[in-house]
């Protein structure tokens, strides 16, 4: 593990240099740059970054840690305790155990809460994100299929809906303003979507700007900090409602999700 963190720490350093040539330019195609930079890491570490964090969330899944000893094998995503192919395609839903919707990330904690014994407080951000990109590997190319169909996956979708149009801030914005008003336009020669147009589908994905792994909850914490406002707290409500609001409506548009782990801007 130790050694797959080294490496991880190697490749981030090497694309801070493979991206310095991005920051000196003044316009550039989003994602020519993106297959550029993609196609850099290949030629010059043979791996891709999203790759190596999907191995290191694969290390922690099978490896049996915390108070009670146990490997998160026996995790059930939706489709059956350990059954990983397609599972992040259905996610949000709601789950009995914990008797709550759950996104892919907020799943994985309470797995390592229920499974392997780790207090809320004990679990690492950066273990939650590696795991969720070693899962989200396994709908990789996979249709998106997020239907609310519960009463509580509904009451979810209804949150995320309202949070999408409510206006807060001192700038008075919401997602709406810039992803539905400016869908299929720019913003900083950012090409922007709207969650009909497949918006989230991307995610988790390694961002080469930012040298690091994005889950979509760290997507959505970066737009809640861009316009002005404090991002909730992670596996909070507000990340799991806004979620199953994107991907339904991506749903909607008969989306899928891109190669997973995703590379992007």
């Amino acid at each position: 593990m130790r050694n797959r963190s080294l490496w991880i720490g190697f490749l981030l350093a090497l694309g801070l240099g493979l991206s310095i040539a991005l920051t000196q330019q003044q316009e550039v195609d989003p994602y020519k740059e993106a297959e550029r930079q993609r196609e850099l890491f290949r030629q010059t570490a043979g791996i891709l970054p999203g790759e190596l964090y999907a191995a290191q969330g694969e290390e922690l899944f099978t490896q049996k840690r915390g108070p009670k000893n146990a490997s998160l094998e026996a995790c059930d995503f939706g489709l059956g305790p350990g059954k990983l192919e397609g599972a992040l395609t259905q996610l949000p839903r709601y789950f009995a155990d914990t008797r709550r919707v759950e996104d892919l990330e907020t799943r994985i904690v309470s797995c390592m809460v229920r499974l392997q014994g780790f207090k809320p407080e004990e679990i690492k951000r950066d273990e939650v994100k590696a795991l969720t990109a070693y899962v989200a590997s396994k709908s990789s190319e996979m249709p998106i299929n997020v239907v609310p169909k519960t009463s509580q996956e509904i009451a979810m979708y209804n949150l995320g809906r309202e949070l999408w149009y409510h206006r807060a801030g001192n700038r008075d914005m919401n997602c709406a303003i810039c992803h539905d008003a400016y869908a299929g336009g720019k913003v900083r020669l950012s090409p922007v979507r709207s969650p009909r147009q497949g918006l989230s589908n991307e995610w988790p994905a390694y961002r080469f700007e930012a040298d690091k792994l994005y889950t979509l909850q760290d997507r959505i914490a970066f737009c809640y900090e861009s316009i002005g406002i404090a991002p909730p707290e992670f596996y909070s409500e507000p990340y799991i409602a806004l979620s199953i609001y994107m991907l339904a409506e991506a749903t909607k548009g008969k989306h899928k999700f891109t190669e997973l782990p995703g590379f992007t801007r």
